[in-house]
């Protein structure tokens, strides 16, 4: 099939792009920049920004048949116009050229953050259990659920040529492994610098995915999508299914990075405290870079969250392939030979 990735430069975009062509599709990316990685697997690349509409319409064209729609602005900081224009206008951009070109599938990225609530935990929840949240103090988790809603509600509509679009969402919780340029290497400064802590006691249970796995249930969703499939219209947790104590897995990462071991605490309300006055100064001394610490964080940070993979076993037969211990031994490996 002919399929366009946007984003198909980043860390999960990549392990996107090379699954679909190992598994014989023609592929596409739609990115900001130009990736030499992409070049290397035969990848073509489609220059533009998702907030321009005849951007993102001309990329979808050409007979593409599916898109993989996981370009977005992440983070914990920046303004609401910057989040909306990628994650909002972005998506709706996608979701017209579905309509224009009459694609019929379309696999979303999402996040487990649109359903963040303040301190509370989430044990074994699932998309039917856990509620979308509300009161979001991060753009971020604000733009990414009105996006997923958006593309939930486009389920079962009628595109060009009379065909039906089929969507499905999809929110895989901490992607590491090799090749990730966001988590593990601000892991490592911080650690390094002795400026890194846990928030709270670093005790409370959080879920990660391994890049592999990650990109597995999108292929796993996009094999059994169609207009009358069990995972069509719906969202998903996507993780390892091995929850583990903040303080276990951010050292396991921080040791496969041959990183200082980290054990300093910071409490909730400290860091809460500092969080919402990094919120004020940035902005009125016009700092460079993200803050440090923001009320968010420090909610994301302290709070229990891990999930159950049983719905996407059930729908559309995803099982984590790889276990974290092998997750880990592969990304210690991949450093090494750096």
């Amino acid at each position: 099939m002919k399929i366009l990735v946007t984003g198909g430069g980043g860390f999960l975009g990549q392990a996107l792009c090379r699954g679909l062509v190992e598994r014989g599709h023609d592929v596409s990316s739609f990115n900001r920049g130009h990736y030499p990685e992409l070049d290397a697997i035969g990848v073509r690349q489609l220059r533009g920004d998702l907030a321009d509409a005849d951007a993102v319409r001309a990329a979808a064209g050409g007979g593409m048949e599916a898109i993989f729609h996981n370009a977005a602005k992440a983070g914990a900081w920046g303004s609401y116009d910057s989040y909306h224009r990628a994650n909002v206008l972005g998506t709706r951009h996608v979701l017209a050229a579905c309509r224009a070109h009459g694609i019929g599938r379309l696999v979303y990225t999402s996040t487990p953050s649109v359903t963040h609530r303040k301190t509370h935990p989430v044990e074994g929840g699932t998309a039917d259990t856990v509620p979308y949240g509300e009161g979001f103090k991060a753009p971020y988790a604000t733009t990414k659920l009105i996006a997923e809603q958006e593309v939930l509600a486009a389920n079962g509509t009628v595109v060009a040529d009379g065909a039906q679009l089929a969507t499905v969402a999809l929110r895989p919780r901490l992607i590491w492994g090799p090749g990730d340029q966001q988590i593990l290497p601000r892991l490592v400064e911080r650690a390094q610098a002795g400026r890194l802590r846990f928030v709270g006691g670093g005790d409370n249970l959080i879920d990660t995915t391994y890049i592999d796995n990650a990109a597995q249930a999108h292929f796993d969703a996009f094999e059994h999508l169609a207009p009358d499939a069990a995972c069509a219209g719906r969202a998903y947790f996507i993780s390892n299914g091995e929850p583990r104590p903040t303080r276990e897995i951010v050292n396991a990462l921080l040791a496969a990075a041959g990183a200082p071991q980290v054990q300093g605490l910071i409490p909730f309300g400290l860091a809460y405290a500092i969080g919402a006055a990094c919120e004020t100064l940035w902005p009125l001394l016009r700092l460079q870079g993200e803050p440090p610490m923001t009320r968010f964080l420090a909610e994301q940070l302290s709070t229990t969250h891990w999930y159950s993979m049983a719905p996407a076993t059930r729908d559309f037969g995803y099982v984590p392939r790889v276990t974290i211990a092998e997750g880990l031994q592969r990304l210690q490996a991949s450093l090494q030979q750096e």
